[in-house]
């Protein structure tokens, strides 16, 4: 390209190692070269020469959905090479992506900065080829399903599902809907209720997975591989699972994807089914056995109205009547929303694990919550519960006095409802639950 690449083309290329730009620059030669048929030598192509849609897809059609692919495209159309901002049109799909366009888009992918994210973002959300100034709620949903779903899809052609079996899983087609709705979440459309340049890199700024699952679609699809920047690790590894024998656990491959980095930095040992009724039976004393001094714990709980939640215990448990843990515990839904629930610091009621009570402590859920929110909401992987159980995030079960003490609270999330009925909603009994050593 030498002295014939823009300004902006030179600025992005300055930002990979030395050994890394060639890689970057043959991107768009081997694009064209894998269209002339796998015999077809690499070579230098003139100037003027683009890529076609249907190029990009023989490259990355096997790791994305075809509408993932259009988006793609379509964002590459997008980029203005010249002097001016990125972002803005300067040439139509029907036209094909330039040299210097492929390369700006491959460096606001792999380097960029919220603020260069954004107006990517923007035309991959948009639906049709016209730009717009911003776009709906609605339409980033999409967006974002599809990326999570190449994801997944990348996760499972690239054998990097650190043991776990999807097929033996949860439907990952729903947990894809689930984060990406989660996702949505965390976004601050403007007061017309559209969501501009601005607020696309504040939010990009703000939840990192964004960047994070672009920037491996782009890297894989593409097959731009630096050595800077190896390929990240999205699944916790899974250990000593006995899947033969479990028919389907509550857990898919978007929910793993979605609690795994909400566990603190220190607790990344692999996962360990500890106890499930569906394999060790409904024995609260063999539960408690198979709990204790195993570390810290995860627990998955599936309620007979369908609800999914759980929680994270980040001690190894104690049969005592004292509360146990510290703040890094945390409360989670995964059905019907995938949120998390800190701890508000309003004391260190965190854990709590004892048997023959004839009384329990304030703040704790009795009854049949006994095996599962009064062991602290600790840990794992499968859970069913015959009889009545919660309507809502956990913390909604507590009558008013309980849940004035509660130590948890929701993050990134609306207000907590309090169901009616909460006692009748407490009898019953913990049928099935799941535990898993991480």
């Amino acid at each position: 390209m030498g002295n014939t690449e823009s300004v902006v083309v030179q600025k992005r290329l300055a930002r990979f190692r030395p050994e890394e730009r060639p890689v970057v620059e043959g991107v768009f030669d081997r694009l064209l070269g894998a269209a002339g048929g796998p015999s077809a030598p690499p070579r230098r192509t003139p100037a003027g020469t683009t890529l076609t849609i249907e190029m990009l897809h023989s490259s990355m059609g096997s790791l994305a959905p075809d509408s993932m692919v259009r988006r793609v495209y379509q964002s590459m159309c997008s980029i203005d090479p010249g002097p001016a901002a990125s972002g803005k049109t300067s040439t139509s799909a029907a036209s094909g992506v330039g040299r210097e366009q492929l390369v700006v888009f491959l460096a606001d992918t792999l380097r960029g900065t919220a603020e260069e994210r954004a107006p990517l973002v923007m035309a991959m959300s948009q639906s049709g080829d016209e730009a717009a100034v911003a776009v709906t709620r609605e339409q980033l949903a999409e967006f974002l399903q599809d990326l999570i779903s190449a994801v997944v899809r990348i996760l499972v052609h690239r054998g990097r599902l650190q043991a776990w079996q999807p097929e033996r899983m949860g439907d990952s087609s729903l947990g894809v809907q689930l984060l990406a709705e989660q996702m949505c979440s965390e976004l601050k459309p403007s007061d017309e209720g559209g969501c501009d340049v601005s607020c696309l890199e504040d939010w990009i700024f703000r939840v990192s997975q964004v960047s994070l699952y672009l920037e491996m679609l782009v890297a894989e699809g593409l097959k731009v591989s630096l050595s800077s920047r190896p390929a990240p690790t999205l699944l916790p590894p899974c250990r000593d699972t006995p899947w033969k024998e479990l028919r389907c656990l509550l857990l898919d491959i978007p929910t793993l994807m979605f609690l795994a980095p909400q566990l603190p930095d220190s607790y990344s040992a692999p996962w360990r089914l500890v106890f499930s009724t569906r394999l060790h039976g409904e024995s609260f004393s063999r539960m408690v056995g198979g709990l204790t001094k195993c570390g810290p714990t995860l627990l998955l709980i599936k309620d007979t109205k369908g609800h999914v939640f759980g929680g994270f215990a980040s001690h190894a448990w104690e049969t005592k009547p004292q509360f146990q843990g510290h703040s890094r515990c945390f409360l989670f839904t995964v059905f019907p929303r995938l949120r998390v629930y800190t701890a508000t610091g309003y004391n260190q009621h965190f854990m709590y694990l004892n048997q023959n009570q004839q009384t329990m402590p304030n703040g704790l859920v009795r009854l049949h919550y006994t095996a599962t929110s009064a062991c602290g909401w600790t840990v794992i992987l499968a859970v069913v519960i015959a009889g009545r159980g919660p309507s809502a995030p956990p913390t909604a079960a507590l009558s008013y006095p309980e849940r004035r003490n509660s130590p948890w609270t929701q993050s990134r999330c609306g207000r907590l409802e309090n169901p009616p009925n909460q006692r009748r909603a407490r009898r019953g009994r913990a049928r099935r639950a799941s535990w898993m050593r991480i």
